[in-house]
């Protein structure tokens, strides 16, 4: 919540009235308010596809394999080259939707820069690697210019000699004749051109026309700000992405020398984005001061390399990076959800596509009975909260970053929030999106492509790896012993078989029953009976061939203890924007109780009910390569970060990492509140301001705008919302409900006294701040709103780096911990030899 507003040069001289209408302002922008009182009807609008006369079976999915020496050069069918193809460059006309979000990011995210060369910007193909974490696509050079053939603009270019991408043809894969595409603008194909970075694809903007063509300028695009943040800016190119960027990276068993120019041997399609620097990608000044100073760039920075909030764009108004992580063993995951993970499914997310609708017999038609309409799913996303089967996991991704975005993004406010959240219909995207039928057509590939590439990265057929593996056998046994004991009950799909009397039968322990079930699960594996059966399992020669290191179990974060905005995310509830995508199971999910968490101001323990209904749990990650995907916990933050993807740069952050989860009193402590409380909360690194630029203000807000430029004529120009000091908590923030949660009066007025108690004390408080505050004064100000602040917090949880205490004297630290906290016991602690036992093991992985 910013509290005052301001020209782009200072001015603290502000009088009552213009703080009070600044407060009244910056509440109408962060709350998003609808700049069109035209604004399309959801489920009646058509996507760019379906509008120029194209359904899906005008799409064709290329099987060229041009992809070929990726992913260890397997032999592929041509179902599965398509599949790879589709996950590489298919991205179902979401280029419209990044085009739109430069306009709804007031202009800090552009694509189309990301993805240039221009000597102003401070980055390039030359350094894409160490600034931005983006695989560079081989076969292309760094612009040296501009491109007349592009409008100017400073694109790599394809280097001599390579072979054409195949999927540039526009003959065999005619791209959506829309507005200017094919009079101003080639129509090109509907994979577009390839940009020079994996996953990233270059199209013509339909709304370039004959107008925008003539006021186009590219060297003032790059270079001349009142330029390129005018809001009726027509930028030529549109860019789209495909799955893979996000996705693709380094392998670990075959790493690039130059990791700025990899062969395509080089690369692997499954490994994650684990070097991306979001905050860099989102924010495209972000080298520069006035981009730091942008709130918009603090928020994106508490992002570590690799991690991202994917729940950014269709906001639960809760900061929420997430890992871009590895994905492996396909076959193995799936048979976990066949054996545990029965979940049914009713209303809308029945209309997710299973393998029965695309093949009529074998082992991938037993995962859905349509009969009963249950489904036996692997738990996708962190919060397991992905439940409908494969292909609607897969399905969903791309709704995720922009397919149907003209029906998608009605349901709710990009970015900012505000709006009440309704669920996107899959029945919906079915009728009206020619992209989404195309889509729902290709993804069964897409899986046959995973079942068979996606095999584990081992550290003995990486090249040095054997020089990390030189335990002797005592203490790989030793540290199996300690796998089995400690580790195995999460991390292991081969496990022993319950007794009957726990009564862990699938379907009588989904939803309301889950946790019962599970607290009698984990009691079980507390008992030497457990234990025995497990070290005899471990032990087994092939204990690691086809298991899937993770039972996929979601776990309670009572507890985890890890940071509970993830399991607080709301995207996947009944009702709200992916409703279609999550299980009835999940979404019946009870309470985990109560968590404990810490005042960012003064460290003290403050107790938090966490919800039902889904909420409250972290689905088991798998430790499949572990040695390859530090640093560790969902969001990255236990470990450092080293962008050197080799054998080398991998062990060393391997080392520091899994030292850091073993030992916890080694992780990173708050720069402010020190031990006072378990770990690091992320804080604005230097004074910031929330900033529209003068093009961006919403066109309902210019009159409001105009009054006050009457009024007070230096507050023409850029609106800034600030300053937000220094070192404070990002998630305070970024984390206010803008909205209350249920419909019922009671909350709605509970809401709306917190919002004004939080609205008069700080318009009162800066009233009292000296002209020239400091930032320990202006965090002062703020502190005198911890309560009411904390009331609107959707995530009250600002450690980032805590939790995950298991074999560790923390866990047994109970003191001030909430009744259901210490309702799982005490655990044993492992020495410090059983714990370097138990890292030689996990290396092995």
């Amino acid at each position: 919540m910013a509290h005052t507003l301001k020209p782009t040069t200072p001015r603290w001289a502000l009088q009552h009235t213009a703080r009070g209408a600044a407060l009244f302002l910056g509440c109408l922008l962060l709350t998003g308010l609808s700049t069109s009182a035209q604004a399309p009807e959801a489920g009646k609008v058509l996507d760019e596809a379906k509008q120029a006369g194209r359904d899906g079976s005008s799409f064709t999915h290329a099987a060229e394999d041009y992809f070929h020496d990726m992913d260890g050069a397997l032999a592929l069918t041509p179902q599965e080259v398509a599949g790879r193809n589709m996950w590489l460059v298919w991205s179902g006309g979401n280029d419209r939707m990044w085009d739109k979000l430069t306009r709804d990011t007031f202009g800090a995210f552009d694509l189309l820069k990301i993805i240039s060369s221009h000597p102003s910007q401070g980055y390039s193909r030359a350094n894409r690697w160490e600034y931005l974490g983006l695989v560079n696509e081989p076969c292309f050079d760094k612009a040296t210019g501009p491109d007349p053939a592009h409008q100017g603009l400073w694109l790599d270019a394809r280097g001599k000699g390579c072979a054409p991408d195949p999927f540039e043809n526009a003959r065999k894969y005619p791209g959506v004749a829309l507005g200017a595409r094919g009079t101003t603008l080639p129509t090109g194909s509907f994979y577009g051109e390839a940009t020079g970075i994996m996953g990233l694809r270059l199209f013509p903007n339909p709304a370039f026309d004959a107008k925008a063509a003539q006021e186009w300028d590219a060297e003032r695009y790059y270079t001349d700000e009142k330029y390129y943040n005018r809001q009726d800016l027509v930028r030529p190119y549109r860019v789209g992405m495909s799955c893979g960027f996000c996705h693709v990276g380094p392998s670990p068993v075959n790493p690039p020398q130059d990791p700025n120019a990899p062969a395509f041997a080089n690369l692997s399609s499954s490994v994650g984005a684990q070097y991306m620097w979001v905050d860099r990608l989102f924010i495209h000044n972000a080298n520069k001061p006035e981009g730091q100073r942008n709130y918009m760039y603090q928020l994106a920075h508490s992002f570590r390399p690799g991690a991202m909030d994917t729940s950014l764009i269709s906001t639960d108004s809760i900061n929420n990076p997430r890992t871009m992580n590895a994905v492996y063993s396909f076959a193995e995951r799936m048979a976990q959800g066949k054996q545990l993970w029965h979940e049914p499914l009713n209303g809308g997310e029945r209309d997710n596509k299973q393998f029965n609708g695309f093949i009529t017999s074998g082992p991938l038609t037993e995962f859905y009975d349509p009969a009963t309409h249950i489904a036996r799913v692997p738990h996708v996303l962190k919060d397991g909260s992905d439940s409908v089967g494969l292909l609607g996991a897969l399905n969903r991704v791309y709704l995720n970053i922009g397919l149907f975005s003209e029906e998608w993004m009605l349901h709710f406010n990009p970015v900012v929030g505000g709006k009440a959240i309704t669920p996107i219909p899959i029945a919906t995207a079915q009728k009206n999106s020619g992209y989404w039928q195309a889509t729902e057509a290709g993804t069964p590939n897409t899986a046959l492509f995973f079942l068979k590439a996606a095999q584990p990265d081992y550290l003995q057929n990486a090249p040095g790896g054997a020089a990390y593996l030189q335990a002797d056998t005592a203490t790989l046994d030793h540290g199996k012993q300690v796998f089995a004991d400690t580790c195995a009950r999460c991390h292991s799909s081969k496990t022993p078989t319950p007794p009957p009397e726990l009564g862990l039968e699938p379907q009588q322990c989904a939803g309301g029953g889950y946790l019962g079930c599970f607290k009698a699960y984990w009691g079980w594996t507390q008992t030497d009976g457990y234990k025995k059966l497990m070290r005899q399992i471990v032990q087994a020669p092939d204990f690691l061939k086809g298991n899937y290191l993770s039972t996929e179990a979601r776990i309670p974060a009572t507890l985890l203890r890890t940071n509970v905005c993830s399991p607080l995310a709301t995207n996947a509830l009944a009702g709200n924007i992916w409703d279609n995508f999550s299980s009835t199971a999940y979404k019946q999910l009870p309470s985990v109780g109560t968590v404990t968490l810490s005042d960012p101001f003064t460290g003290s323990n403050v107790p938090y009910a966490m919800p039902a209904g889904g909420r409250g749990y972290t689905r088991v990650p798998s430790l499949i390569s572990l040695w390859s995907t530090a640093p560790y916990l969902l969001n990255n933050t236990v470990g450092p970060f080293n962008g050197d993807p080799s054998v080398a740069g991998r062990m060393q952050v391997f080392d520091a990492s899994i030292n850091q989860m073993l030992w916890p009193e080694q992780r990173v402590h708050d720069s402010i509140l020190g031990s006072k409380v378990p770990g690091t909360i992320d804080r604005t690194d230097q004074r910031s301001e929330i900033i529209v630029p003068a093009g961006f203000v919403p066109e309902v807000l210019q009159p409001l705008r105009s009054w006050l430029h009457r009024w007070f004529p230096s507050l023409g120009g850029d609106i800034t919302l600030g300053p937000i000091p220094q070192g404070m908590p990002v998630s305070l923030i970024s984390n206010l409900k803008l909205q209350a949660e249920s419909d019922k009066f009671s909350d709605k007025a509970a809401h709306a006294r917190d919002v004004g108690e939080v609205l008069v004390k700080l318009q009162a408080d800066l009233l009292t701040a000296p002209k020239d505050a400091t930032d320990p004064q202006l965090r002062e100000k703020f502190a005198n709103l911890r309560a009411p602040l904390m009331r609107l917090s959707k995530c009250p949880d600002f450690v980032v780096n805590r939790g995950h205490y298991f074999g560790t004297a923390e866990f047994n630290q109970q003191e001030g911990l909430s009744a259901d906290e210490k309702a799982f016991g005490t655990e044993p602690v492992l020495s410090d030899d059983d714990k370097r036992a138990l890292i030689a093991f996990l290396k092995t992985f």
